[in-house]
């Protein structure tokens, strides 16, 4: 059954004006579907103002919506990212309210990376102090680590590369351009008796570096690298400084070889004072006194005669003259 035209117009007029993208009315909605891709434009029909818009062109309200100028609906902005949220995500929570991938804790497997690492390290200082590096072992290392032998081979390669780890040595040595001349030696030596009380790593060196060559090198090592500079800052002649070195550490490691592997009771009873007194000066001259094969040496007195009775110029009574 045809629609009265008269109707129609009546229908048509009672819809709200078409509306362009700059929000002016343009007259009566256009309610012609959209032609599709490829479709030829025709004229208007007879009927064209009964046309029915079809449901995708209707408004929520019935009304029709504007087709001549779409805009894209405005989004909402996002909230501010998190100050510890990675670059790039702005919204550290998921579409179901739960954390993001990005933001949730990456960390647990480096800790536990870190403690295995931790564990072989103990361990092998523990078995290197025990049985030397020959006689240690990477399967008895990781038996006392609890842990499957190829992890430590996975974390530090060998044997060589274990015990270069495990005998990592940070000196800490203070700063002797800010002591008193006068002080450096006592200085010293405190920091050293200080540093080795109870310093299982350092005596699980000395022990062996006393018996193996990769240990003695690795001693040598961390006292050129780190006592050397400090060394050579307060020497009076800088090129002397290695010789003035090896004096230092021949008081210094003695001590150590004495009090803290062979534990000589005499060595062992002293106190932190004690030691200091005793090697304070010598550590000092070492770092501080003239070389001796530069210093006037004093004129020989002439040597005393028969005659004499004695050292020229005395007596034979032995009192001077």
């Amino acid at each position: 059954m045809l629609e009265d035209p008269a109707r129609a117009a009546d229908h048509e007029g009672s819809r709200p004006p078409r509306t362009g993208a700059d929000g002016h009315a343009h007259g009566p909605p256009d309610t012609s579907p959209a032609p599709g891709p490829g479709a030829r434009e025709s004229p208007p029909g007879p009927h064209a103002a009964a046309a029915v818009p079809p449901p995708e062109e209707t408004a929520a309200d019935g009304s029709p919506a504007a087709v001549d100028a779409p805009t894209a609906a405005p989004s909402e902005p996002s909230p501010p990212a998190p100050p510890n949220a990675p670059s790039g995500v702005s919204d550290p929570v998921g579409p179901t309210g739960a954390p993001r991938a990005t933001d949730q804790e990456p960390r647990e497997p480096s800790r536990r990376s870190d403690a295995t690492r931790a564990a072989i390290l103990t361990a092998a200082r523990d078995r290197f102090a025990c049985d030397g590096y020959e006689r240690a072992t990477i399967r008895a290392i990781a038996r006392d680590a609890s842990i499957d032998p190829s992890m430590v081979m996975r974390y530090f390669g060998n044997k060589a590369g274990l015990f270069a780890a495990a005998s990592e040595l940070d000196l800490r040595l203070p700063d002797l351009g800010q002591v008193p001349r006068d002080h450096v030696g006592a200085t010293l030596v405190r920091h050293f008796v200080r540093l080795w009380e109870g310093n299982e790593t350092l005596a699980a060196v000395l022990r062996v570096a006393a018996t193996n060559p990769a240990g003695a090198e690795r001693m040598r090592a961390v006292f050129r690298e780190q006592l050397g500079p400090a060394v050579r800052g307060v020497c009076p002649d800088p090129a002397q400084a290695p010789a003035r070195g090896a004096l230092v550490m021949s008081q210094v490691l003695g001590m150590a070889l004495a009090r803290y592997v062979l534990r000589l009771p005499p060595a062992v009873t002293l106190s932190e004072d004690q030691v200091v007194a005793w090697l304070g000066p010598s550590v000092q001259r070492y770092l501080t006194a003239p070389d001796p094969g530069t210093a006037p040496v004093p004129a020989e007195r002439p040597p005393a005669t028969a005659e004499s009775g004695g050292e020229s110029g005395d007596r034979r009574d032995g009192r001077p003259e």
